[in-house]
C-alpha cells in the first residue's frame, strides 16, 4: 500500500491572545508560571490522510481553521500538539504575496522560490521563460514586486508554483483574486495537473470549484471537523448548515428591527372613547386611538387648518405577516371625506408575531371645513392594498368639533390657496 502524501494525526493549533502588550512581558517575567493569555484554538484533533494523487479540497466559513491547516501542512507553522507527515516536494499558493520580498523584482523572487525549494539556477534558468509567459505581466517581471496589483502577485505566484514540478500543491483562495479569464486558466492548470497525479489540498468558497475539482472533501467549524468524505456530500452539509444559520441571522435582524421600530413607541394608547360598530377577525385587536396636537397633547376640538397627528395602538393576536393601520376621516352626515393607512402612504409594517404590539401615527394638515363635526374610525388589517383581511375596524372610535373659520366661506370645503399677480394690465393693452 502507498504512503499518504499527506497525513495529520490529532493536531491542534492554539494561539496566545493577551488583552495588552504589557501582558506577554508580565508572563514572560514569572518564566510562564502565571498565565496573562487567552488559549484560541484555532484547530482541535484533526485527523485525515490524503491519497497521492487525490484532490482533498477543505471548505468552511473564514477563521474556522483552512489556512491555518494549509500553514501547518507547508511547514509554515507548527502544530501545538499532533503530527503531521508530508511526503513529496510541496509547491504553495497560501496568502497574497507569501515568501515574495517586495523589495526584489519578480524575476529575482522567482530564482529566490526556486532556491527554497531545492531547484538550481540552472534548472530556473530553463523553466524562466515559460514561467513569464504564463504570468503574462510583461516588462513587470523586471519591476519591484512592491509595485505589483495584487492580480498581477496571484499571476506570478501562480505561474512558480506549477512550473516547478510540485508532487503536493496547496492553494489557499488565491484565485479569488485574479481576472476571470485568468482564473480559468489557472483551473484548466490544475486539472492538467490532477491528470498527472499531482496532491492538490485546496480551498475555495467557490463550492462549483470544490464540486469540480475535489475527490473528498473536509468541512471545518470553529477548527474541528464537521464532515469529510464525498465531495457532494460535504459540501451539500457545509450549504444546509450556512442555509439555516443566515435564516437565524435574518430573523435575528428582523426581531431586533421590530424591537427598534415598532416595540419602544412613544406612548401605546389604550382608550377608545366611542364605539358605534366594530367588526373584523379578530387577528389584531385595537388598543386605543388618540388625536393630538404636534406636542403629543390630546385636542378637544379640531382647529381649522392645523396640524394634527391621530395616533393608534394595536396589538396582534395572531401572527401578521403584513399588517396595515389606517384611519378614514367622515363628516357629522356620515360621509367619508379621506383615508389614509400605512400602504398607501409607503410607509409597509414589518410582520408581528401574536401578543406583539404596535403604535402608528399618521401626521395630517387639516384642511378648513365649515363648521363640523369630524369622526375618525381606525382599523387594522393583514394582506395588502389588492387583498386584505380586516382584523379590527371601529366606527367612529372618536369625534371631534371642528371650530368655525376665520370669515366667510364658500361650501363645504377650503383648500390651501397661495395667489400671485403676475402683471397688470393697462387700458387697451393687447391680449
Amino acid at each position: 500500500m502507498s504512503v499518504p502524501a499527506v497525513e495529520f494525526s490529532g493536531v491542534s493549533k492554539s494561539y496566545s491572545i493577551y488583552a495588552a502588550p504589557g501582558d506577554r512581558l508580565k508572563e514572560l517575567a514569572t518564566f510562564h508560571r502565571r498565565k496573562y493569555h487567552q488559549d484560541y484554538w484555532a484547530l482541535r484533533d484533526i485527523s485525515f490522510e490524503v491519497q497521492r494523487g487525490e484532490t482533498f479540497c477543505l471548505v468552511g466559513e473564514n477563521g474556522c481553521g483552512k489556512s491555518t491547516l494549509l500553514q501547518i501542512c507547508a511547514g509554515i507553522l507548527r502544530p501545538t500538539s499532533g503530527a503531521v507527515k508530508v511526503n513529496g516536494r510541496i509547491a504553495a499558493l497560501l496568502e497574497l504575496g507569501a515568501g515574495f520580498n517586495p523589495e526584489f523584482t519578480g524575476r529575482d523572487n522567482v530564482y529566490l522560490n526556486a532556491a527554497i525549494l531545492g531547484i538550481s539556477a540552472k534548472e530556473m534558468d530553463s523553466k524562466f521563460p515559460d514561467i513569464a509567459a504564463f504570468a503574462e505581466i510583461g516588462d513587470f517581471i523586471d519591476q519591484p514586486v512592491k509595485m505589483y496589483s495584487s492580480g498581477m502577485i496571484v499571476r506570478l505566484a501562480f505561474a512558480v508554483a506549477i512550473h516547478v514540478h510540485p508532487e503536493i500543491l496547496l492553494v489557499d483562495e488565491a484565485l479569488a483574486v485574479g481576472d476571470i479569464y485568468f482564473r480559468q486558466r489557472c483551473l484548466r492548470k490544475v486539472h492538467e495537473l490532477r491528470a498527472r497525479g499531482v496532491t492538490i489540498l485546496f480551498v475555495s468558497h467557490a463550492t462549483a470549484e470544490v464540486k469540480a475539482l475535489g475527490d473528498r472533501a473536509l468541512w471545518l467549524d470553529h477548527g474541528r471537523i464537521m464532515a469529510i468524505g464525498n465531495t457532494e456530500k460535504v459540501v451539500s452539509q457545509y450549504l444546509a448548515a450556512m442555509t439555516e444559520k443566515d435564516a437565524q441571522y435574518q430573523a435575528q435582524d428582523h426581531l431586533l428591527h421590530r424591537q427598534g421600530e415598532i416595540s419602544a413607541p412613544a406612548e401605546i394608547v389604550e382608550h377608545i372613547p366611542n364605539i358605534d360598530h366594530r367588526y373584523g377577525d379578530g387577528r389584531a385587536e385595537i388598543l386605543g386611538i388618540a388625536v393630538c396636537d404636534g406636542a403629543g397633547q390630546k385636542l378637544a376640538v379640531v382647529n381649522p387648518d392645523s396640524a394634527i397627528v391621530v395616533r393608534i395602538s394595536f396589538r396582534a393576536k395572531a401572527n401578521l405577516e403584513r399588517p396595515i393601520v389606517g384611519v378614514v376621516f367622515r363628516d357629522e352626515r356620515g360621509l367619508d371625506l379621506a383615508g389614509s393607512n400605512t400602504e398607501s402612504e409607503g410607509h409597509p409594517l414589518p410582520p408581528l408575531l401574536a401578543g406583539e404590539t404596535c403604535t402608528v401615527d399618521f401626521h395630517l394638515d387639516m384642511p378648513t371645513l365649515y363648521s363640523t363635526s369630524l369622526s375618525f374610525s381606525p382599523a387594522v388589517a393583514n394582506g395588502t392594498l389588492d387583498r386584505f383581511g380586516v382584523c379590527d375596524w371601529i366606527d367612529n372610535a372618536v369625534v371631534l368639533q371642528m371650530l368655525p373659520p376665520n370669515g366667510p366661506m364658500y361650501g363645504h370645503l377650503r383648500f390651501r390657496c397661495r395667489v400671485e399677480v403676475n402683471s397688470r394690465l393697462g387700458a387697451g393693452a393687447a391680449l
